[in-house]
């Protein structure tokens, strides 16, 4: 007889509030993904679907569907939520350029907040800024900002630099990428890098705890890390930018 999983399908769920592209635009991708998945895990054929979601909300509410048993989300989301959904750590992503861990960025106007006081009523924007605990307690733990500080979202990090290039109450948070890109800017030399966060890891794939059988999880996972080396996941991997996945590496005060 065959196993009783083999009639259910388990959705993987990419959200992936703060980068670019659309639902539209990645669905395709996280089939395949998906697709490549299940076969180097050995799940039967249509057993594990994928969806994409670009928002935080929109994530939160698919991750609530009970077949929604695993989840692809940066690792700001994972701080913020992952203690509510129960998402425990399977692999941390090893990411085309990158690597598995970036440091984040604070910066503001050159010469104007030289202490995390000096930043009193002033507004970080970052793409991370939907997750507040990430950026207050792990982006920002070696320089904590007052009280009154507002963290804010903002898809679009170049419009947030010229407010603080030009002298706004305003700071910002850039994670990796966007933080080499500054060099490029016509006014970087009126921004100033205040403090730069420990590594963390990028992005990872976590299961929604109970949901998914532990015979499940053990596979899923040995799939996963073989995932690179197989054509079907290289060709999958590839437009995800991603190289492949590894055990997580998480700092002591990530855990949900």
């Amino acid at each position: 007889m065959a196993p009783l999983f083999a009639a259910l399908t388990t959705t993987l769920v990419f959200c992936a509030p703060g980068y670019p592209g659309t639902a539209g635009d990645a669905q395709p991708l996280v089939d395949a993904f998906a697709q490549a998945a299940a076969s180097a895990a050995q799940w039967p054929g249509g057993s594990l679907a994928a969806i994409y979601d670009p928002t935080e909300e929109g994530g939160l509410a698919k991750l609530q569907s009970a077949d929604s048993a695993v989840a692809f989300v940066p690792y700001p989301f994972f701080v913020e939520h992952g203690a509510r959904l129960n998402l425990r750590p399977l692999l941390q992503a090893d990411v085309t350029g990158i690597g598995i861990q970036q440091r984040w960025t604070l910066m503001a106007q050159h010469g104007h907040a030289s202490t995390p006081q000096a930043l009193a009523g002033y507004q970080i924007a970052s793409t991370a800024g939907y997750a507040p605990a990430f950026v207050r307690n792990v982006a920002l733990a070696s320089w904590p900002v007052p009280a009154d500080t507002r963290v804010s979202f903002a898809g679009q990090t170049l419009s947030v630099l010229r407010k603080v290039a030009a002298g706004e109450m305003m700071a910002v948070l850039l994670d990796q990428e966007q933080t080499a890109a500054v060099a490029t800017l016509p006014f970087s030399s009126q921004l100033e890098s205040l403090v730069q966060s420990s590594p963390v890891p990028i992005a990872l794939i976590a299961v929604v705890d109970p949901r998914l059988a532990p015979s499940r999880v053990d596979s899923l996972k040995n799939g996963l890390l073989k995932l690179a080396g197989t054509p079907q996941g290289a060709a999958a991997l590839g437009p995800l930018r991603l190289k492949g996945f590894v055990t997580p590496q998480l700092p002591h005060t990530a855990s949900p």
